[in-house]
This record gives structure tokens, sequence and C-alpha cells, in this order.
């Protein structure tokens, strides 16, 4: 039997079947959307936090990603992520940024509800990133609102408070950050309708919300990392019973080993009878 191929050149061929001779060797473009690139610039931020926006550039065009540098540094700054190593004007806020003051600094905060500090982390599940937001009353390190979400939008962190101050009531001030999640519109307006006082970090300083960044060492380093989660829906049950733990049964080594709960509600009912008895 004469084989066709061997006999027919492939110039003959795609003439016969009359297709461009280009179409056979053309590779399809991948495409990848803001999600994906998302969860791999955190994954590389992540195990490299010393790379700033260039260098994670070249990073992810030689893994095949169509992204330009400008559209790298739009999503890292969307993150509120930046390299750790010194460089010109860190400190800088880009023009898009609502900043306000910090507002804790020297401040004797000594009751339930005086300040919430806010934040988000990311936690890596094998189908991809998602974001866990909550709220700590920065006096008894009680966690009084969180949220388990794919995405970062700022609606997640608006929901998130929303829900706390109607479980537990209006807070003088919030401090977060100065990621876009908390200078932006949807969350100023929230606060200023309610009269909360705003209060943000300094650019690059993580330590102005200590109280919320020492949750996400305990919660990950006690639960998340060792209890390897697969799913969303198993990971929020986690989260529910170790903030449950967290709040109600760990003893606070700052709080003289007692429960986050306990100096919580007994000093709001204490505030309620002193005011109640005046």
């Amino acid at each position: 039997m004469i084989n066709i191929d061997e006999q027919i050149s492939v110039s003959r061929q795609c003439a016969l079947i009359d297709i461009d001779r280009s179409y056979l060797y053309y590779q399809p473009v991948k495409r990848f959307d803001d999600t994906e690139l998302i969860n791999r610039i955190l994954e590389m931020y992540t195990e490299r936090p010393a790379l700033g926006y260039r260098k994670i550039h070249v990073l992810l065009r030689e893994e095949g990603f169509l992204i330009n540098k400008k559209k790298t540094q739009k999503l890292m700054r969307f993150l509120n992520i930046r390299s750790v190593a010194p460089g010109p004007n860190t400190s800088k806020p880009s023009k898009d940024d609502h900043g306000y003051p910090y507002l804790l600094k020297e401040l004797c905060i000594n009751t339930p509800n005086q300040v919430w500090a806010v934040d988000i982390t990311y936690i890596r599940l094998p189908t991809g990133m998602v974001y866990l937001f909550a709220l700590i009353d920065w006096h008894s390190r009680y966690i009084v609102g969180w949220t388990l979400a794919t995405t970062m939008c700022a609606e997640h962190a608006v929901e998130t408070l929303r829900k706390a101050i109607t479980r537990y009531g209006v807070p003088d001030i919030v401090n977060a950050d100065q990621g876009s999640q908390f200078t932006g519109e949807a969350w100023l307006i929230e606060l200023l309708r309610r009269d909360i006082r705003i209060s943000h970090d300094g650019v690059g300083r993580c330590i102005d919300n200590i109280r919320i960044e020492r949750f996400w060492r305990t919660i990950k380093y006690e639960d998340i990392n060792i209890k390897h989660y697969q799913n969303i829906s198993d990971l929020r049950k986690g989260i529910a019973d170790f903030i449950l733990y967290y709040n109600n049964e760990r003893p606070h080594q700052a709080l003289q080993y007692r429960r986050p709960r306990c100096v919580y509600f007994d000093e709001v009912r204490s505030k309620t009878y002193q005011t109640a008895a005046a």
C-alpha cells in the first residue's frame, strides 16, 4: 500500500484540502485571566518578598504569561505588596490613594470597641487562592467578624464590617492598611456615615496593625498550615471552629492568660453598668 503522506509534499496536501500551510504550524496562544495572574504573583512574592515588579514581570513572561510591566505593577498595587528591598520613594502613596493619618500612636486603648483593626490575608488551596477578611477588637483581641471569599473586592470588607456592627455595636476607630480595599470609596463611605474615625497604617509599616498581624500568624501556624485544607468548604468550617476556639478557649499571654471573650464581654458589661449607674 502506498503511503500518500510520503508521496505528496506538505504544500501539495494543503493545496488539495484548501488550507493555508501556516495553519499547520500555528500554536494557539494561551490566555490568562487576572485571577490566575494574581495567584501566581502572590506565590512568587511569598517565596521571594524582595522581588519587585520588574523582576516578577520577567519571571511571569518566562512562564508564558502575556503581561507587560505596567500591568504587573498595577496588580501588585492592587494586592498592596511591594519589594521589601529598599528603593526610592517607597513610602510615597499612589495618586489614587485616599489615605488617612494613623490615629493609634500613643493612644491609650483600654476598652472594647474603642479600636477595631481590619486586614486581609490569602490562603492557598489546591484549587487556587482564597482570601480571609477579619476584624479584631484591639483591646481584647476578640475577633468580631470575618469573611472567607474568592476575591479581594472591597465589598467583602464592607460586609464583614456591617455584620460585626450589627452584632457588637459601632467602634470609635477602625484601623486598616493602605490597600485599595480600605482607601476606596465603598469602605470610606461606610465608616464616615457611621461617624467612625478612620485610621490608616503608614506605608510599609505592618507593625501599625500588629494585632491583626499576630492573629494571622496564630491561625496559620496553629490551624491552617497543619491541616492542609483541600477545598473552600472545609476551610470555611475549619476557620469558624478555630475562631470559636480562639475567642472562647485559647489563653492569651498578653491578656494574662485570660480568654478574649472574657475580656471583651466582661468589660463591655462593666462599661454598660457604669454608664447606666451614672
